[in-house]
């Protein structure tokens, strides 16, 4: 193809070596420097040179790649030719092109080491009308204006375009001169007419001349607030010149002055700056040695010191972070995952809202101590509050200035020991605060634990908000039921079941046992305990869900240990089993609940969850002749009490349904009795237990044993659902209870169990009664009932 280029005739091939460039777009008329480096861009500038000095030029949509394809180059480049050409030291080859023509990738391939393509070569468009010059001249007009703002485009640029009169070469060289992204570039180069291209132009250059205008005005905001400060300085100078004449003293401005220092250095919000300068400018003008002026410098520094908008980054290395987590505690898997989805989300959005995570379980089980751990996986720093017994609203929001001695709350305090404002913060046994009639501090931590609200939390000491959206609060918990239910709203849920029992052994092994031995000094000793004699010291030394007293029991034997090595006891192992232990602890503190195990009318097994984990509990009912009477003892409470009388009802008013004379209860007295009366008890679970003990006694049946059951009844005869599933399990494991009758509602609790409990055990759910009574007597009432409808038939 022909093409006249500036008084030259030039025949531009349509097959032509391909050389992609990074971080750059060529136009035609414009002469560019480019560095050669890639191995396959220096065979295709090789090959132009020994043709005819022609090359093809497209843009790469990554600079990333090093070998691109077809797919990652943009389809529309430049014709180039080659002007001169320099081999560099390093290997490299320094290039000076021109551009020609735009073109169009129609074929693509590799040969000889290089890509060649076949051009579509495109023609410039030569329409022209008023239009067209209209839109140059707009185009000419921002442009200069472009230039005058924008300090990195020399204004000799403009006096070259008075001799273009070409309208597509007028168009190409004000986008060359544009310091814009590559994108908008390319979309400049592939517009299909020339009105096009200036009516782009004109709105890229409208959108840079705003952008330049925000910048020269940001300029000025800074350059003035400089020379303020300036001033200040100067008058501050002259004010210190004028006191030393009068001879004045100078404690109280030098301590003025290094507090405006201090304040200057801090990155603080426009609103706590002010607050503090009209503080110290207030004790500039007090006396140094009075009152008002102490209790203003406390809260001065109180200002001063908080790290406002300081934070530490988090580590985000998901693998190291899962290694601390898994070395400081085992198990305790759900907090676990918590933190890594925190970490996930955190990567994703860079800034996230601090959540608020709740741990509910037993004493022992690790609740406070995770909370450290969670601090030093998250590379963040910890601060710790124990909320237990606190009665006084203003230990969370601090008194306001006006009380002698007052203080921020304990919120802020902490916030300043851990000089930081994202650290991990622990709100320990968040379920024994009180109240009184100095305030409610759990409405005061509505606030706190709000992420919605905490984002400006207000002290009554600052008067000031400070942002703990970013903080990753934790409180801990015994059970829900003593929290506060909008608090309970605020926060997430984790629970913390008991451990079991070989859980707690490899906890034993893996954290108890060195940590006591680095801590009493018996690193270099050999102490070991067989499995057998550990399971000795958690069945009848301990009676926890956790593993402080396990803890307490070890360090007693191994100081006995230490005692004998004083004494000159020349040993460096020692080997404890089970036999050994009772040496060592005395008589065992716990024994098992005693568990029937022949069968009696009257006796049914129950399963219980307290605080301290689960237990089985057994309940007897005996007949007596007398009134109708329901005698309930073992220090029941008021729900369990309640679900003995509905249990009864239910009995009463399906008596025929199990073969029961229907006036059963005329002339009875049915006592129920759960041993062990000096432990309170309470709750509505055993409401199956003890409707099966009572038709056991009622119709002399025994239930069969090794079976347990857990279960709310209502009077229709529904089973309903339990908490604490996960602890009577491990109670019934413990007491060699293989059978237990648990409610269907439960079901979706089972897949959550551990492996290691349910192993070995059966678990039945039941929806009604019914189904459980026929399980615990063996299918005997399901006969008696069809046997009796039979009867009655014959009648």
């Amino acid at each position: 193809m022909k093409l006249d280029y500036s008084e030259e005739k030039l025949e531009i091939k349509t097959r032509l070596p391909v050389l992609p460039l990074r971080d750059i777009v060529i136009f035609p008329h414009m002469i560019y420097p480019l560095l050669v480096g890639r191995q396959f861009t220096i065979s295709a500038l090789q090959e132009a040179m020994i043709r005819d000095k022609q090359l093809f030029l497209c843009a790469q949509k990554s600079p990333d790649i090093d070998m691109p394809s077809q797919k990652d180059l943009y389809q529309l480049g430049v014709v180039s030719r080659v002007l001169q050409i320099v081999k560099l030291p390093n290997g490299t080859i320094k290039v000076l092109v021109e551009g020609l023509i735009r073109g169009r990738i129609k074929t693509f391939t590799k040969s000889g080491g290089f890509y060649t393509t076949r051009l579509q070569i495109l023609q410039p468009d030569t329409a022209e009308d008023r239009e067209t010059v209209a839109l140059s001249r707009t185009v000419l007009e921002l442009f200069a204006d472009y230039v005058r703002l924008n300090r990195r485009i020399p204004e000799e640029v403009l006096f070259s375009f008075s001799a273009i009169d070409d309208y597509h070469r007028l168009a190409d060289t004000l986008a060359a001169h544009l310091l814009v992204k590559m994108e908008t570039k390319q979309q400049l180069l592939e517009m299909d007419t020339i009105k096009q291209q200036l009516l782009m132009l004109s709105e890229v250059l409208q959108e840079e001349i705003e952008i330049l205008k925000l910048e020269q005005k940001i300029d000025g905001s800074i350059r003035e607030s400089m020379s303020k400060n300036q001033r200040e300085f100067y008058l501050q100078q002259q004010l210190k010149a004028i006191k030393e004449e009068l001879g004045q003293s100078e404690d109280v401005s030098s301590e003025v002055e290094q507090l405006y220092e201090k304040l200057r250095k801090l990155n603080v919000s426009k609103e706590v700056r002010e607050k503090a300068k009209e503080e110290i400018n207030k004790l500039s003008k007090m006396h140094p040695f009075s009152a008002e002026a102490a209790v203003l410098r406390g809260y001065i520094d109180w200002l001063l010191l908080l790290p406002w908008n300081k934070y530490t980054s988090d580590r985000d290395d998901f693998a190291k972070v899962k290694s601390i987590l898994d070395s400081d505690h085992y198990g305790l898997e759900k907090p676990k995952k918590r933190i890594m989805e925190h970490l996930a989300v955190l990567r994703l959005a860079e800034k996230v809202k601090g959540p608020i995570l709740c741990l509910v379980g037993p004493p022992g089980v690790g609740k406070t101590s995770v909370g450290r751990s969670i601090a030093r996986a998250l590379d963040r720093k910890f601060v710790r509050m124990s909320l237990g017994g606190i009665h006084d609203e203003a230990e969370i929001r601090g008194h306001r200035r006006t009380y002698i001695g007052s203080l921020p709350g304990r919120i802020v305090q902490s916030i300043k020991k851990a000089g930081s404002a994202n650290p991990v913060f622990l709100l320990d046994e968040v379920d024994k605060i009180g109240k009184d009639f100095r305030g409610d501090p759990a409405s005061a931590l509505l606030e706190v634990l709000d992420p919605e609200q905490n984002k400006s939390f207000s002290d009554n000491y600052l008067e000031l908000d400070f942002d703990l959206s970013r903080v990753l609060f934790i409180t801990t918990a015994n059970s829900v039921l003593g929290i506060p239910p909008a608090l309970l709203d605020r926060m997430e849920i984790i629970r913390l079941p008991g451990y079991l029992e070989h859980e707690k052994i490899k906890i034993i092994r893996g954290f108890l046992l060195p940590k006591l031995r680095k801590e009493l000094g018996m690193g270099k000793i050999s102490v070991e305990f067989t499995d057998d004699s550990l399971l000795e010291i958690i069945r009848h030394y301990t009676r926890e869900s956790g593993v402080r007293e396990i803890e307490r029991q070890l360090a007693s034997i191994l100081r006995k240990v230490a005692q004998q090595l004083a004494e000159g006891k020349r040993r460096r192992k020692f080997r404890f089993a089970a036999r050994k232990v009772g040496g060592m602890l005395g008589a065992p503190q716990y024994l098992d609940t005693d568990i029937k195990t022949r069968p009696e009318p009257g006796y049914a097994v129950g399963l219980a969850w307290t605080d301290s984990g689960g237990d089985v509990l057994p309940i007897e009912v005996t007949l007596m002749t007398g009134e109708s009477k329901l005698t309930l003892t073992g220090k029941l409470g008021t729900v369990m009490q309640e679900s003995a009388t509905a249990g009864l009802s239910y009995l009463r008013s399906k008596a025929a349904k199990f073969g029961l004379d229907p006036d059963f209860f005329r002339n009875c007295e049915i006592h129920v009795h759960v041993p062990e009366g000096a432990v309170p008890k309470d709750g509505p679970s055993a409401g199956i237990t003890i409707v099966s003990a009572i038709l056991s006694a009622l119709s002399g049946r025994s239930i069969r044993p090794g079976l347990a059951m857990t279960g709310e009844v209502t009077l229709t005869g529904d089973v309903l659902a339990i908490g604490g599933l996960n602890e009577k399990l491990l109670a019934a494991k413990r007491s060699g209870i293989t059978d237990v009758i648990i409610p269907h509602k439960n079901k979706k609790d089972m897949p959550e169990l551990p492996k290691e409990l349910v192993a070995g055990m059966n678990l039945i759910p039941v929806r009604k009664v019914d189904e459980a009574i026929k399980t615990a007597f063996d299918g005997y009432f399901n006969g008696k009932v069809s046997g009796q409808k039979k009867r009655r038939r014959k009648k």
